[in-house]
């Protein structure tokens, strides 16, 4: 039996990958949008959002970024913190944490497990800080899709929270 896995090698990001990271932005825009969600993302291209290209900006300056790599291409990207943005209304831990910030993968690749593997570095990064928990906030609308993604990566639903009409939820996963 051959094994037909595909290897997805995760790496520290740059400023140098903001470029992808918002290319990848973009393609989710259009995705989310050509599937009739309008409402996750909105339908302005991420890099032009006011803001947006700044906030990647500093996600890979100021936080901890990380690309996915599928032969030396990337595919996804995701970002760790200490804690939430303080622009969405959610509550502390009341423990130190770590907060993925930002998860996007290639929508081109959908299905070959970058999320996952993204998630599960995610949880060797905060075992390796000493840190017990692991924390994410995502769009709750639609038919509960994103949620339903993060349960099945480990992470339970906490909080629900809305910024302005958007709903979100906070989910929570344990790495001790």
């Amino acid at each position: 039996m051959t094994d037909t896995t595909p290897r997805i090698y995760v790496r520290p990001g740059s400023l140098a990958d903001a470029p992808v990271i918002l290319d990848m932005l973009d393609s989710a825009v259009a995705w989310m949008n050509a599937r009739g969600n309008t409402e996750q993302w909105g339908t302005t291209p991420y890099s032009q959002k006011t803001g947006g290209v700044a906030r990647v900006q500093r996600y890979t300056t100021e936080n901890a970024p990380y690309i996915a790599e599928l032969d030396g291409t990337p595919v996804g990207a995701m970002v760790l913190d200490s804690g939430p943005s303080p622009q969405v209304p959610i509550a502390p831990a009341g423990e130190p944490e770590r907060y993925v910030r930002l998860l996007v993968s290639d929508r081109q690749r959908a299905g070959l497990g970058i999320g996952a593997a993204l998630l599960a570095h995610a949880v060797e990064e905060t075992r390796r800080a000493g840190v017990g928990l692991l924390r994410v906030d995502c769009w709750a609308g639609g038919g509960g899709e994103l949620v339903a993604f993060y349960e099945r990566n480990g992470f339970t639903a906490t909080d629900r929270f809305l910024s302005g009409a958007w709903p979100g939820q906070v989910l929570a996963r344990r790495v001790d």
